[in-house]
């Protein structure tokens, strides 16, 4: 519209391209009044007023948000599907009822329902109630990749999501991925990295995730993720490593619960410096975070499961 100068109120000349897509070719300036409006680029979502956001490369500008309403049924139907959550049973005349009833105003209401809201629908009998929600209550602990994926989050398929939670572990760590840390997956570019870090932009998507938890959702995830000495901390490893591998670290890192990222951040936990450590070092000084050498690190390891906080060795400066 910009480099074509297209106005509200214009008239235009119209052809088809490609025997399908209508296209306008240019605007008949001579026939315009002085009444034509510019439009510019919306800053927020006309419906819910979220942020919206236009990805590198791409045109089209959306609004990412999980709670707007006008993109609940379809988020919701994609929620409950039988590839994501798979909530069986309810399906798109349920999920109709539940939206005009005002009963789901975002996908993580789906938990909140009771017996009661069920039984306002059409049709709807005590044993078919109880089996939504039963199913719903069996959704809970579906794989972290299914609730990835039913999050609906642009350019993440199931493939995509399955290398998300396989590299990050809980839905937190991914949340709190930067760009940086999510091209470093392999089949991760530029493209779907700006879309998983918008959505994770977005206070009312982290709110509804929140909520998904507060609710009981607890994804699957491998053993080695959960319930380890380092359960929601992130390490950053740089420089010469001479004690272990970087692999071998994350390794280390991954079992005790950890995750170890790429990059350093205000939310970063420990920096594992070695020898000749560069800017990830300065940063982590300039940031105040805690920066270990590798033979503290290794004792924090032979320690996990038995020290407590103030037992943490302190850091290199």
């Amino acid at each position: 519209m910009e480099r074509k100068d297209i106005r509200k109120g214009d008239t235009v000349i119209v052809e088809r391209a490609g025997d399908v897509i209508p296209a306008v070719v240019r605007v008949i300036t001579e026939k315009r009044q002085g009444s034509e409006i510019l439009l510019p680029v919306p800053e927020s979502c006309p419906v819910c007023g979220g942020e919206v956001v236009r990805v590198p490369g791409e045109v089209a500008v959306r609004c990412v948000g999980l709670a707007c309403p006008a993109q609940l049924l379809e988020r919701v139907k994609h929620f409950a599907a039988r590839r994501a959550m798979d909530i069986d049973g309810l399906g798109e005349k349920f999920i109709e009822q539940l939206l005009n009833l005002k009963l789901v105003q975002d996908v993580a209401d789906i938990y909140t329902l009771t017996e009661e809201d069920f039984m306002q629908f059409e049709r709807m009998g005590k044993k078919l109630s109880e089996n939504l929600l039963h199913a719903i209550e069996n959704s809970k602990t579906r794989d972290l990749s299914r609730l990835i994926f039913a999050l609906g989050i642009r350019h993440v398929g199931e493939h995509t999501a399955k290398l998300l939670a396989d590299a990050f572990g809980t839905i937190d760590h991914l949340a709190r991925a930067s760009e940086e840390e999510l091209t470093s997956i392999r089949e991760v570019g530029p493209q779907v990295a700006a879309s998983i870090a918008d959505f994770f932009k977005n206070e009312e998507n982290l709110r509804v995730i929140e909520r998904l938890t507060a609710y009981g959702v607890r994804p699957k995830v491998e053993e080695k993720r959960v319930g380890g000495r380092f359960t929601g901390r992130t390490f950053v490893f740089t420089g010469a490593l001479t004690r272990f591998s970087r692999d071998e670290a994350k390794r280390m890192v991954e079992q005790e619960g950890g995750h170890a990222a790429g990059s350093v951040s205000k939310k970063t936990d420990y920096v594992v410096a070695g020898a000749e450590a560069g800017s990830k070092l300065d940063k982590a000084v300039q940031l105040g975070v805690r920066v270990l050498t590798e033979e503290q690190f290794l004792e924090l390891m032979r320690e996990a499961g038995s020290a407590t906080e103030g037992e943490f060795p302190e850091p290199v400066r």
